[in-house]
């Protein structure tokens, strides 16, 4: 017995010989590390996704730093018969003078509050739009605001619907940072203010949407999924295995190892200072289903032990001493897998990756002491056979006598998935990473039917000079800008500087409609935009579209439900037209939450090529040093890597977009799916080496005692994985789907596949003892 191999026994002789010390001291370590739950808080803000000196979030800080923030509360009012009514107008004079009340408000727009200039015989009048009480408001007087709102392209189609049925009022913030309950607290004071607006106003609709309410919502689906997905997947796999084990108190000692796990991984948040998010909300999750396994084959191994005629506390040591070395690697290579996440792009995914791991070692490490303790006070039921075996071993004999077919079966398959594989495409819908049930998704997907496009775009357009967006030459190849992005079919609207020096051009010309054009002098554009900022009230200067020393302006793209790669393809198109037509000075890049978000979402797809390979070379090696054959552990790849393939394939053909999570899928399965060919490959080589039994004998023994708990964990694990398609955030849920459909390949190749490669193997004269597959290591078992 070598010095390992006498170490680990000595462990499990002291944890099966003290088990009170055992239990006291993990409970108590347990508890410690567990604290780390109390410092956890959940994240607010969609730029937890982006790492540090990220260049699409550095240019959207740079462009609010220089204008303003584009955190807002957009609140929503819709009146079948037109919003331009007595009620409906005084709703939104009280949701606009509610606006200013909203925590860390600085700007309040409305339709109400909007700057109208008109012309009034020899004088020019500047005010709000409705500048007093609507329910004192005539006839005539809603006629001619209700014209001017839609004749003005900065109102329509803005704040305004063209049909008139819809206003909002946006309220732009400036959130110091400072605390973690920020957004919350704007949200709540929001929340309040639209249902005393539905109380009021029964027969209008009131929705609340913007970006505050979005980051909001991060927090809402995190705190959802918690608390729907984890008592689902805890009573779903603790159902699954009480029925399998047919033992209530094993079943409990399980849980208790994967509750403690679950917790560790928490915990690990709290200690890192990691904010929850939907996908790190996920870790817990997935700690609970990989936990099982480990447990589930030292139960069912000590149970067919006793069965043979050992005693309860020799069948619990020849367990450890059978299930150390495959617990111990497949931990190993699920820890891998999940490190290798590292390489994404996503802080959220980072702490998924990391939480995940430290929750799969706490998992490994109290399998192989606590458990065995709890197992010599608990009475287990002993089992001789699984009543599934007669079913693995009629498999077996279809896989000896037809492994040759199982080869062609297998390459059709992967044939037709790679044909799905190709027509995978980086590409978000960033809407629907809410689900329906959440408030926010109902409220956008309600404004963009009747309002406008919900994504903003914003672009910098710079003079080169101070003051020189007065510059004749410069408004003019701006407002060419603007003509060429309003004709583009995905865009709703527009709302640039220009707007505002033609409509003054238009007021001091007595309101001649032919004067709707630019100024055609420097001096005449700087004199109507100090004409026009002298009469806005406090609270209301160009500050949001003009930088300080007036050298350039803000444009304000709004467009309309577009995915990832659309919305790259237009930010490029942008760039390229100013680019190709306008000064070197004037070119820019379009910024804008979504349009970081889509560039995250393609470079994500391109560094886990580098995450996917690290994890593959890394088990790789794992597999290697276990199989002490390089050969082999190539060949046990097969079974893993293909799985993959038939996933996303499946994918591809179904959805064939892929969201920012969804892409690791891939390295999070391999840690995972590669468990069930090492208890294989470690179990067949005992059959071979210890019975000395053939290729085909060890194939069929090594089925029937492995194959029924393979299949289980493979149940438990896939329906784990599956249950995250509950959460409410759509990256958690298609990496729950697609991983747990990668898990079920898995099981059909290790069953058909990895026996066939054996024989295939064998029968070439390549499986015999005397090759290097002999000399498995035994350390650990």
């Amino acid at each position: 017995m070598t010095r390992l191999s006498s170490f680990l026994a000595a462990v499990t002789r002291f944890v099966t010989r003290h088990v009170a010390l055992t239990l006291v001291l993990s409970a108590l370590a347990a508890a410690a590390y567990g604290f780390g739950v109390s410092k956890v808080e959940f994240s607010t803000a969609y730029r937890i996704f982006f790492p540090e000196g990220d260049p699409g979030l550095t240019a959207l800080t740079r462009l609010e730093d220089v204008f303003t923030k584009t955190d807002n509360v957009l609140v929503v009012i819709h009146r079948p018969g037109g919003v331009f009514d007595r009620r409906a107008l005084a709703a939104v004079q009280r949701a606009t003078e509610a606006g200013w009340q909203l925590p860390h408000a600085s700007r309040v727009d409305s339709l109400t509050n909007f700057q109208h200039f008109e012309s009034t015989e020899d004088d020019i009048v500047q005010g709000p739009l409705v500048a007093r009480p609507a329910r004192e408001l005539s006839d005539d007087e809603l006629a001619a605001i209700q014209q001017a709102a839609l004749g003005d392209p900065v109102l329509s189609g803005s704040l305004v619907s063209p049909d008139g049925t819809t206003t909002a009022v946006n309220v732009n913030l400036r959130l110091p940072g400072e605390r973690a309950d920020e957004v919350s607290a704007v949200a709540e004071a929001a929340r309040a203010l639209a249902d005393e607006l539905r109380r009021d106003y029964p027969e209008l609709t009131v929705q609340l949407t913007g970006m505050a309410l979005m980051n909001h919502a991060f927090m809402e689906a995190s705190m959802r999924d918690m608390a729907v997905m984890l008592p689902v997947v805890l009573l779903l796999i603790l159902g699954l295995v009480a029925f399998w084990l047919r033992s209530l108190l094993a079943t409990l000692a399980i849980a208790l190892v994967t509750l403690a796990s679950a917790a560790a991984a928490m915990a690990t948040a709290g200690w890192l200072g990691y904010p929850i998010t939907p996908p790190s909300a996920a870790a817990p999750i997935v700690v609970l289903t990989l936990a099982v396994a480990d447990g589930v084959h030292i139960v069912r191994t000590t149970s067919q032990l006793m069965a043979q005629g050992h005693d309860r506390l020799e069948a619990i040591r020849e367990s450890m001493r059978v299930n150390w070395g495959p617990v111990t690697y497949t931990s190993l290579t699920t820890m891998v897998g999940f490190a290798c996440l590292n390489f994404a792009e996503t802080q959220p995914v980072w702490h998924l990756a990391n939480m995940t791991v430290v929750g799969v070692f706490v998992a490994w490490l109290l399998s192989v002491t606590a458990l065995p303790a709890m197992l010599v006070r608990i009475r287990l039921r002993a089992r001789e056979a699984d009543e599934r075996s007669p079913r693995f071993a009629a498999l077996a004999d279809f896989v000896t006598r037809h492994y040759r077919g199982v080869f062609v079966v297998s390459a059709v398959v992967v044939g037709l998935s790679a044909v799905g594989v190709t027509r995978l495409q980086p590409n978000d819908d960033f809407v629907r990473y809410f689900d329906e049930a959440l408030e926010f998704r109902v409220a956008t997907d309600f404004t963009q039917e009747h309002l406008s496009g919900i994504y903003r775009l914003e672009l910098e357009v710079r003079s080169g000079e101070e003051n020189g967006i007065s510059d004749p030459a410069y408004v003019g190849k701006l407002e060419e800008l603007v003509t060429w992005l309003r004709e583009r079919p995905e865009v709703h609207h527009v709302y640039a500087f220009t707007d505002i020096l033609k409509r003054v051009n238009q007021t001091v010309s007595g309101d001649d409609p032919a004067a709707y054009r630019l100024p055609e002098t420097r001096e005449a554009a700087a004199q109507y935009l100090m004409l026009y900022e002298m009469g806005l009230p406090p609270g209301m200067a160009l500050s949001d579209r003009i930088n300080v020393d007036k050298s350039s302006t803000r444009v304000t793209i709004t467009i309309g439900d577009l995915q990832s790669q659309e919305v790259r393809a237009f930010a490029a198109a942008t760039e390229s037209w100013l680019a190709a037509h306008a000064p070197p000075s004037m070119a820019g890049k379009v910024t804008g939450p979504v349009v970081i978000f889509s560039e995250l979402s393609e470079r994500n797809v391109r560094t886990m090529m580098g995450g996917n390979l690290a994890s593959l070379l890394l088990i790789s090696l794992c597999l290697a040093f276990v199989l002490r054959s390089a050969r082999l552990a190539g060949v046990s790849l097969l079974p893993n890597i293909l799985p993959i393939v038939v996933g996303y394939g499946i994918w591809g053909l179904a959805v064939s977009r892929l969201n920012i999570v969804a892409s690791v899928a891939g390295t999070v399965s391999l840690g995972i799916i590669v468990d069930d060919t090492i208890h294989f490959l470690m179990k067949y080589e005992r059959m071979r080496r210890e019975k000395g039994l053939s290729a085909e004998e060890a194939v069929r023994e090594t089925l029937v005692q492995v194959g029924p708990a393979m299949a289980i964990t493979t149940v438990v694990l896939a329906s784990g994985f599956f249950v995250l398609a509950l959460s409410a955030f759509q990256m958690t849920s298609h990496l729950g789907v697609l991983t747990g459909a990668i898990a079920v390949a898995a099981i059909v190749n290790d069953l058909f596949l990895l026996p066939a490669l054996l024989l295939g193997l064998a029968r070439k004269g390549e499986g015999r003892a005397s090759t290097p597959v002999a000399h498995l290591n035994t350390e650990l078992s």
